[in-house]
This record gives structure tokens, C-alpha cells and sequence, in this order.
């Protein structure tokens, strides 16, 4: 334990340790002469054993699992969990995690589900952290750690974790909104201990407020400094001086408005760097036409511990040579902003042996696909983005650029791939070569497309999957799928718990053949299919095992929902509409299931229903 969190205010004790001699022993007196020994009570015995043994247990799983056991191991549990994990904020209140996980260090919280990534969740839902920030500032004025995801989080809120929890050290929001520059100065100002700050896909208002200058002066605790997504210009001096003090810094990953020039200066402060996020990678617009470029492959040499390369958001090709000396150490790459070609990738990608997560677009196009495989033997993560994705262009990666990654890197267990056109044949292949799948998500963008050689539905290849890969547990569906590929899916995939449906499927059969079929299955995500009400009441005895249901552009009516809600009282069941949309008599646009313990929310918008 490190001095800082000696002076920190500990937890309190819930279970009192007395001495042995105190607790075996009660010298009464008796006819002997002899103290008089007291047995303890077994369950408190029990209680002193199963908290030391608790303390070991770190898989959420496992301690969940424990709590179920008995009441004294339900008890202990909570008395012993230090971090506490909720996947959807309106599951359980505030005031109940805290009544009952009393010593809580760290909390994940997430909000809004996925789908509002693409825009099919209205603003202004909810998923609000503030009453979360203020039950926690009095439960747990010891909290050190917030990670958040997909919540609305204001400049309020960062103040309130910056001033009433004195020990605070990390704070990580994906995808999150509600706050500014503004914010983030007073946060960072009050937040003397601070070690991770990292703003990952989040949207950050620009107040016009120089934050980064109002990190404490003095040297600095940071580790990992993230705010790549912030969207305006930053004071670059102030993160020159905030860098130089900071020797801990492992992790850095700059925005767009960062020069290659100016990430020379950083690199040569921090040669200690593990993980890096580029900024822009292209010169500045102000830089002097006869200044003489720094020596940027000397700073990439001199960081040699760099692991993991991300950034390139305006990059110019003539520079990617700089990293050429650092890709023998990566193991992870991303490059899902770089515009590039197969023949600018394949200089780089030829020294990634280590490679184990790379990112990409699909500018790379087959050949670049056929590069990674060529070399990458060790891959265990892959995703292809778009850099076009209407559905109606021509994609320039397919079937080969999939197989030959399925031939040639045969470690992989979680690939996400864009792409326009897709055989059966390739995805059998790839069930075959790469059987230690845990993710498989395939968007063919373009809506109901068959196998283009056979003119076969794609049932025979997600079919392959599920059969194939015994460990997979998520699960992304698209082109052309009838019943059958449902029928697979429920028949073999015990173990998905998350599968995402677009434009699939023939009739409220294939969500029965799912619902009935998969019983691990926690979160289900469809758009645009043709399921209905009868589909939907099949899956009445496991919603209660669910995080949540969403289904957007169904056939489902609102008679329908209601007859779930009637059923199962603990299911929150919320119909939503488009902020400007009128309230229509009995057609639901769009259906958000999720188990609660605490029923129907309080700041539910004009928009939702809830049934």
C-alpha cells in the first residue's frame, strides 16, 4: 500500500477482528483455579475465514457466484468487494449498491446501450451520472477510480468527484457527453493525485477554457493522459511542461490538433512511453517553410518500451517511415483513421510479428488484409472500418481479404469486418481456421446481399460459426439470413451473450429459435427485421436473465409490449419515439427491455413511454 493511501480515510471495518486471547478465552474464574475457555459462534468464525479467502476472488463472475451460496456469504461478499461493476444504470438505484457495498474503492458504471452509437437513440434519454456522484460522495468518501460508459456526465459532476473525494486517482469515460473544458479544468485542478485521466469516443464541449494548463504545478502522478476525441485546439506549451514533470506517463494519446512536430517534442520528454496515440501526424499549418524537420525516426527509436501505436487523424504517408523502429515491439496498432494503401501498409505491417490488435480501414483494401496475414501469425484481434459507408459503393475488401486472414492468422479470437460482398465459402473457412472465435461480427453494409457466387442466403456461414467456434460469445449478423441461420444460432450457440441482427431474417420464428435456444444470451440488439409480437412473447422465460432487449424498426405494437410489461413486473419495458415525433396509437418504433430491481425510472423524457 502506498503512503498516499495510508493518509487516505479507510474504509470502515464492518467485521471486527478481536485477539485470540480475547476471543477464545474468558477468565471468569471457576472451582479449578483454571480460566474458564468459551467456544466463538461458528458464523462468526466463518464470516473472519470466508473474508481473508474473499479478498483473492477478482472475477466479477466468481464473486456473484459466492453471494448466492448462503446470507453470511452474501454478506461477506459485499463487505469485501472493492470494486463494483454495474452494466446498466437503471438496474439497481444509487442508494441500494451503496446500502450494499459498503467499501467500494472503484465503480464501472454504464448507461444508454450501444445502439445510441449509430444515432438510433434520440438525445436527452438519460443515463444520467449525477445522482450516482452524490450518493457515492457519501458513501464512499475513499472512491478512487470512475469508469463510465455512454452516460451523460456534466461539468457538476466533475466537480463533485474533484472536491469530495480527496484520494481521487482515475477517471476513464467511453463514449460519454454532458460536459466541456470547462469542466475538465476544475477536475483536473482539484484532483491532486490524479493517474489516469482518459477520454476515450467521448464528446467534450469546447468552452474556450486552456485545461491543460490547470494541471497542479509540481511533479505529477499522471500514468495515462487520453483525449484524442477532444475536439479543439489545446495549450501545447502547458502539455510540454505538464509531460516534463510527469516520469510516470506511460500512456498518451493526443487529438488531432497536435503536430508531428509537436509530438517530437513529447516523445523526446517521454522516451518511458508505452502506449501512443499520434495526434494528427502531419506537420502544422504554421510550421516555417525553411525549418529543418526533426530527426522523428530517432524519437521513435529512443521509445523502447512503445507496445501500442494508435492516432494518424490527419496523417500525411510521406512520414509513416518515422515508426518503421518501434514495429517489431508492437503489439498493437490502429489505424482506423489513416487513409492509406496496401502498398504504404506493407513496409510497416512486414516488421509487425508481434502483433496480437490492429485496427484498419478498409483503404487497404485485399491486398493489405493479405499483407497481415502474410506476417501477423500471432493476431488475436482484427477490425476492418469503412471509409465509405453508404451501402450503395463498392467495398474494397471481401471474401479474399477475410480468407487469407483465416489462413494465416490462425490465433485470432475477435474480428469486426465492413465489408460489401461476402461468400459463405469464406466464412466457413474461417470457422474452420480460426475455432478459438470469441467475437465474430460481419456487417455486409449493404441490405439482404446474398452469397454473390452461389446466390445463397449466408445461413450456411453464421451456421459454420456457431458450430464451429465452441467459445463464442458475441455474435454480429447481416446480408441475406432466413429462419434457418436462426435455427443454427439457437441450435449451437450456448455460449453467445450478445448477438446484434440487422435486416435478417424471414418471420417471428427466427427470434424464437434464438430466444428459446441461447442460454447464456444477455444482450439482444435487432433493427429492421420482420419480428413481431408473437416473437417476442417467446422469449417471456428469459428476459428476467437479460441486461436488456432493443428492437428498432420492428413489427411490434404497443398491445404487444403491454402484454409483457403485464407479465413480468420487474422488466422495465419503455417504448420510444424520435424527440419530434407524435405519440402514434399502437405502432412501436422502437423497443428498450431491461431487468431493474427498482421499477419504472423517474427521469424518463417526453419521449418514452414506459409501459
Amino acid at each position: 500500500m502506498s503512503e498516499d493511501d495510508e493518509r487516505q480515510q479507510s474504509p470502515p471495518s464492518d467485521l471486527e477482528f478481536v485477539s485470540n486471547k480475547a476471543r477464545n478465552c474468558n477468565a471468569t474464574g471457576s472451582g479449578s483455579g483454571h480460566p474458564e475457555f468459551q467456544s466463538t459462534y461458528p458464523d462468526q468464525v466463518l464470516e473472519n475465514v470466508l473474508e481473508n479467502v474473499l479478498h483473492f476472488l477478482t472475477s466479477r463472475r466468481d464473486r456473484n457466484a459466492a453471494s448466492l451460496v448462503c446470507k453470511s456469504w452474501y454478506r461477506v461478499e459485499a463487505l469485501t468487494r472493492s470494486e463494483l461493476f454495474i452494466g446498466n444504470c437503471y438496474a439497481v438505484s444509487p442508494g441500494r449498491a451503496t446500502a450494499r457495498f459498503t467499501r467500494v474503492k472503484a465503480l464501472h458504471l454504464k448507461g444508454k446501450p450501444r445502439f445510441a452509437d449509430f444515432n438510433l437513440m434520440p438525445p436527452d434519454w438519460g443515463a444520467h451520472f449525477n445522482p450516482w456522484a452524490l450518493a457515492m460522495a457519501k458513501a464512499y468518501p475513499w472512491l478512487e477510480k470512475v469508469h463510465l460508459k455512454r452516460m451523460s456526465v456534466t461539468d457538476d459532476d466533475l466537480a463533485t468527484l474533484a472536491e469530495l473525494f480527496l484520494g481521487f486517482k482515475e477517471l476513464v469515460l467511453v463514449c460519454c457527453d454532458g460536459f466541456g473544458t470547462s469542466g475538465l479544468a476544475i477536475f483536473v485542478s482539484k484532483c491532486r493525485q490524479l493517474k489516469v485521466l482518459d477520454l476515450i469516443e467521448s464528446e467534450v464541449s469546447d468552452d474556450e477554457t486552456d485545461w491543460i494548463s490547470c494541471f497542479p504545478e509540481g511533479e505529477s502522478n499522471l500514468e495515462s493522459l487520453i483525449f484524442d476525441c477532444v475536439e479543439c485546439h489545446i495549450n501545447f506549451e502547458a502539455l510540454d511542461r505538464l509531460v516534463a514533470r510527469s516520469p510516470s506517463l506511460k500512456k498518451l494519446k493526443l487529438n488531432r490538433y497536435v503536430s508531428i512536430g509537436q509530438l517530437y517534442c513529447l516523445m523526446v520528454r517521454a522516451p518511458q512511453l508505452t502506449h501512443l496515440g499520434t495526434g494528427s501526424f502531419s506537420p502544422s499549418d504554421i510550421a516555417g517553410q525553411g525549418d529543418q524537420e526533426p530527426d522523428y525516426v530517432a524519437a521513435f527509436a529512443a521509445c523502447r518500451s512503445l507496445v501500442c501505436l494508435s492516432g494518424f487523424r490527419e496523417i500525411i504517408p510521406d512520414y509513416l517511415p518515422a515508426i518503421y523502429p518501434v514495429c517489431a515491439n508492437l503489439t498493437s496498432l490502429n489505424f482506423s483513421y489513416a487513409n492509406i494503401t496496401a502498398d504504404q501498409l506493407k513496409p510497416i505491417i512486414s516488421k509487425c510479428h508481434k502483433l496480437q490488435t490492429f485496427w484498419v480501414l478498409d483503404s487497404i483494401c485485399d491486398e493489405g488484409l493479405q499483407a497481415v496475414a502474410a506476417t501477423c501469425k500471432d493476431l488475436r484481434e482484427l477490425r476492418v472500418f469503412p471509409v465509405d459507408p453508404r451501402e450503395d459503393n463498392d467495398g474494397p475488401v471481401s471474401e479474399v481479404g477475410l480468407q487469407a486472414i483465416s489462413e494465416g492468422c490462425r490465433k485470432l479470437q475477435s474480428i469486426l469486418y465492413f465489408c460489401q460482398r461476402m461468400t459463405n465459402a469464406a466464412v466457413i473457412a474461417m470457422s474452420k481456421n480460426c475455432p478459438d472465435l470469441v467475437v465474430f461480427r460481419l456487417c455486409i453494409m449493404g441490405r439482404h446481399r446474398p452469397d454473390p457466387v452461389t446466390g445463397e442466403p449466408m445461413d450456411d456461414g453464421f451456421g459454420a460459426i456457431v458450430m464451429n467456434c465452441k467459445k463464442l460469445t458475441r455474435l454480429a449478423v447481416s446480408g441475406l439470413l432466413t429462419d434457418k441461420a436462426f435455427d443454427y444460432i439457437g441450435r449451437h450457440g450456448k455460449l453467445v451473450r450478445t448477438l446484434s441482427v440487422a435486416f435478417a431474417g424471414d418471420s417471428d420464428m427466427a427470434l424464437k429459435y434464438v430466444l428459446e435456444g441461447c442460454p447464456q444470451l444477455q444482450k439482444l440488439e435487432i433493427r429492421d427485421s420482420p419480428f413481431g409480437d408473437a416473437a417476442l412473447r417467446s422469449g417471456l422465460h428469459h428476459y428476467y436473465n437479460m441486461r436488456f432487449l432493443w428492437m428498432s424498426s420492428c413489427r411490434l405494437t404497443r398491445h404487444g409490449c403491454q402484454e409483457i410489461a403485464r407479465a413480468m413486473p420487474r422488466l422495465v419495458v419503455e417504448v420510444i419515439r424520435s424527440a419530434d415525433e407524435e405519440e402514434m396509437d399502437d405502432v412501436v418504433g422502437t423497443l428498450y427491455m431491461y431487468r431493474s430491481l427498482e421499477g419504472p425510472r423517474t427521469d424518463a423524457p417526453k419521449f418514452v413511454t414506459i409501459l
